[in-house]
């Protein structure tokens, strides 16, 4: 078990390429941290002088110091990953010694940004060290520039606060250089650093805080400045042509503070449309963010932005298709359970999310839901666990369990759910299986929470009676619920009939705790069970397509390398023949024209390997139906309903212990687990509210510190995911 090993120009070329992009990357960062020094900044202005004689001006040095490495590495990415392949992403051999991982050592547990790592931690504090030394650094230069005019305080005082603004909209741009690159779902980065998009979430969701705090004082400071001169109201509805654009400026904050403030953890939980429709305006904020900034200064964050424009228009050419719904059932926990169509070419790991859009409810809302399936438990379908709460989970609810009353077609077999028009953007996660690394496992699921869970015990099921690597021998549950009528969602999982015999192989043990509960509740000695289930067979035609998520690295990686070609080549053009010949130097008009350019070259030099791409998957599918034996259908559910009806039947087959009343002490329970499985690694997998999160955190980061050298280390990883 454990990785292949590859050959010696393979294993060359993969350390060539990474320590090119981490000498890129280290460069880049570099740069930027000693940008505000007055030195520093004498070289940039000679280097721009210098590339001012080429057809893009000087648009073209700052691109070149500021937006290129980005997107360089992005291409060393592209060519890294095509050469590891599969091999780079298999669970490796377990270690025989215990080891201390900054990535998995929870150090702030209570905080308002949930856990936050060591490794996490370290990030934070480098980026605001970053900002506080550019301000320290502006703030003296300011001050010496000022030393030796003589202004009246007052003339004085409105220089330092425009002066001040203007710094702090270089440190603004700065970090919208990083803004978008963590929200961009099925980018080649991500992928290359492992980093799972619901993580990449949270990264944006600090630098969103950060950028937008920065802009507000940078906005704020010009008002103070210009209140002090009188020509406040002036000055704010200003659109120079030869230079920043001040009401763009304007427009383009009020768009941002709009996206900020609902955002708020209790305005996006309470509102949480609000918040989505809301946060749509990142379309006007960018744009006008370009028309405030022109060509020559948008520049300097250009890059990201360009590379999250590229995913976005991946994930909506994947988007516009509609899949088939394989089943669709109410459980009687109220949570329903979606199954939907896939090719067999789609490949995703047990820890992945799916955003689902479903047109009866909403043409325009994406919700994300993790996935409760495994790869291997068929090759044509993947399902998700929707738990009821709120308006959009509701109806979805109503329009099953309403549905077929309502329709003849119902009874057609082969048919989609004719009550459901589903679209499917993913799926999204972790380049690497990494819960497949660890000998031992502690599941941590609060309610819906053990719906990624049911996907790993079902892959670790499927890979023991399969022979395939797999590293977990030891893995204990721990499932906290309010009702006992949840409980039927894990039990739904049939482990026998996946591995016989495989507790000779997996030592698999469930806790479960039913908190607003004294004791069992049972109807005639039994569990009673109220479902209402709709199952279709699948049939190829309309899967997931495998556009973005774990998407194929060669035509991903051509989409994005023929889209920066093309935008290359469109912004010559642009300049060579419109821009320069006839004089344009209207900074507004030049970064309209930009982005312009962004958004047009994957449409148009991008959308081309798209539809190639498109062609090639349609008939790699139908090769892998012709090279089967038999008709290409996945009876997916045939056997869903039978198994909550006999469910009393093997309920006591299932090592599990059931507790009432009161919620998991996880301080027990960690004591026990390090007493029996010793001096070892212990993953820890976390899914569910941020107070189980914090609990789990807290035990976790108190074991570790406390450790002796005949003890477990308890490596924290979280799966929880909340827009």
């Amino acid at each position: 078990m454990g990785v292949k090993k590859q050959s010696l120009p393979v294993s060359t070329m993969k350390v060539i390429l990474k320590s090119l992009m981490w000498a890129i990357f280290i460069a880049w960062v570099t740069f930027l941290f000693l940008f505000p020094l007055e030195s520093v900044n004498s070289w940039y202005f000679e280097f721009l002088a210098a590339s001012g004689g080429t057809v893009y001006g000087h648009a073209a040095g700052v691109f070149l110091i500021f937006s290129a490495p980005i997107i360089v590495i992005a291409f060393l990415a592209i060519a890294y990953l095509a050469i590891s392949g599969e091999e780079e992403f298999q669970e490796k051999k377990p270690s025989k010694h215990t080891g201390f991982r900054l990535k998995t050592f929870p150090v702030i547990v209570d905080g308002p940004f949930g856990v936050i790592t060591a490794a996490e931690l370290i990030g934070i504090i480098l980026f605001y060290a970053l900002i506080v030394w550019s301000v320290c650094v502006y703030t003296v230069r300011n001050l010496n520039s000022l030393s030796g005019v003589r202004l009246t305080l007052r003339e004085k005082s409105s220089e330092v606060l425009e002066l001040t603004g203007l710094r702090f909209g270089g440190i603004g741009i700065f970090c919208l250089a990083f803004l978008f690159l963590p929200v961009a779902r099925g980018s080649i980065l991500l992928r290359l650093v492992n980093i799972p998009f619901e993580h990449g979430a949270r990264y944006h969701v600090w630098l969103g805080h950060l950028t937008m705090t920065v802009f507000t004082l940078h906005g704020l400071f010009y008002i103070a400045a210009w209140s002090l001169e009188g020509s406040g109201r002036e000055k704010i509805t200003e659109w120079n042509n030869g230079g920043v654009a001040n009401f763009a400026g304007v427009i383009s904050l009020i768009a941002g503070l709009c996206m900020w403030v609902t955002s708020l953890a209790p305005v996006r939980r309470q509102k949480f449309e609000l918040f989505f429709y809301t946060h749509q305006l990142y379309i006007v904020f960018v744009v006008f963010m370009a028309l405030h900034l022109g060509d020559f200064l948008f520049n300097l964050a250009g890059g990201s932005i360009f590379l999250f424009i590229l995913d976005r228009f991946l994930r909506f050419c994947q988007s516009r298709r509609t899949v088939s719904v394989v089943s669709a059932t109410c459980l009687p926990s109220g949570a329903v359970e979606l199954v939907v169509s896939k090719p067999a070419n789609l490949q995703y790991n047990a820890l992945s999310f799916i955003f689902l859009q479903v047109r009866e409810l909403s043409w325009l809302q994406w919700h994300p839901f993790s996935v409760s399936s495994s790869p291997l438990d068929g090759k044509y379908h993947i399902s998700v666990l929707i738990k009821v709460l709120g308006g959009w989970t509701e109806k979805l609810r109503d329009i099953i369990v309403n549905g077929p009353k309502e329709s003849s077609e119902m009874k057609q077999p082969l048919q989609p759910h004719p009550h459901l028009t589903v679209s499917v953007e993913g799926p999204y996660g972790h380049e690497s299986a990494y819960h497949l690394t660890y000998e031992n496992l502690i599941l941590v699921a609060g309610g819906i929470g053990i719906s990624p869970f049911l996907a790993i015990l079902s892959d670790i099921l499927h890979r023991i009676k399969d022979g395939k690597p797999c590293a977990p021998r030891n893995v204990l549950v721990v499932w906290a619920v309010k009702t006992s009528a949840e409980l039927p969602v894990l039990y739904s999982l049939d482990m026998e009939s996946i591995c016989p015999g495989f507790s000779d192989k997996l030592n698999l043990e469930i806790q479960t705790y039913v908190t607003q509960e004294s004791g069992p509740q049972l109807e005639n000695g039994k569990i009673s069970l109220h479902t209402y289930s709709i199952g279709y067979p699948v049939y190829n035609g309309s899967g997931v397509s495998s556009l973005v998520g774990t998407g194929n690295i060669i035509w991903s990686g051509a989409y994005v390398m023929a889209s920066t070609i093309g935008f290359i080549l469109l912004s010559g053009l642009l300049y060579g023949f419109y821009l320069n010949p006839f004089g344009v130097t209207y900074w507004w008009y030049k970064g309209l024209l930009i982005v312009v350019c962004m958004v047009a070259s994957p449409v148009i030099f991008g959308g081309v390997v798209i539809a190639l791409w498109h062609r090639w998957e349609s008939k790699t599918s139908a090769r892998v139906v012709d090279e089967n034996d038999g008709p290409k259908i996945d009876l997916v559910q045939d056997n869903k309903q039978r198994a909550l009806e006999e469910l009393h039947h093997h309920y006591g087959a299932i090592p599990n212990s059931i507790q009432y009343g009161h919620r998991p002490d996880f301080k027990e329970i960690f004591r026990v687990v390090a007493g029996r499985w010793g001096p070892v690694d212990i993953g820890v997998l976390v899914c569910g509210p941020p107070s189980l999160d914090s609990s789990v955190a807290k035990e976790c980061r108190s074991r570790t510190l406390r450790r002796r050298s005949h003890q477990p280390i308890f490596h924290f990883n979280n799966h929880s995911f909340e827009l």
